[in-house]
């Protein structure tokens, strides 16, 4: 309906990493500066706890630069899984769950990062790799 908006795809991308990194760095680095407190709300280890921090600040810096974008956005992905699994088979919450603290907000993060994986990040990235 709007072909010349796809002259934007690449900033829309670009965009799109800036704000899961943002989410991802954030969510990491609270992990990783108390670990033990954050180890308490979550129900892990504090070792496992600091281990997903770091995943995610890792994780968080590729989408944003650009560097190996698309294992960036896999590791991403695999964290949101295992926040999926935890608040399904563990805290038994539902998509909405009580008070919006369901897993549709991990779900959203998952094809936010599924889009960034399959289209390696665009054109505004660092560096590409040499692809699968």
């Amino acid at each position: 309906m709007f072909p010349q908006l796809a002259q934007f795809q690449d900033l829309a991308l670009l965009l799109l990493r800036v704000m899961v990194a943002a989410v991802f760095l954030d969510s990491g680095w609270k992990h990783v500066r108390d670990p033990e407190t954050r180890s308490k709300s979550i129900g892990m280890s504090k070792s496992v706890t600091a281990a997903v921090g770091v995943a995610e600040i890792l994780g968080g810096l590729g989408v944003l630069f650009g560097v190996l974008t698309q294992l960036a956005a896999i590791g991403l992905i695999l964290v949101m899984l295992g926040a999926m699994q935890k608040k399904m088979f563990v805290w038994h919450t539902g998509f909405w769950g009580k008070q919006g603290q369901g897993w549709q907000y991990d779900l959203m993060f998952v094809v936010m990062n599924l889009v960034i994986l399959t289209s390696n990040g665009g054109a505004y990235v660092l560096w590409k790799g040499r692809g699968w």
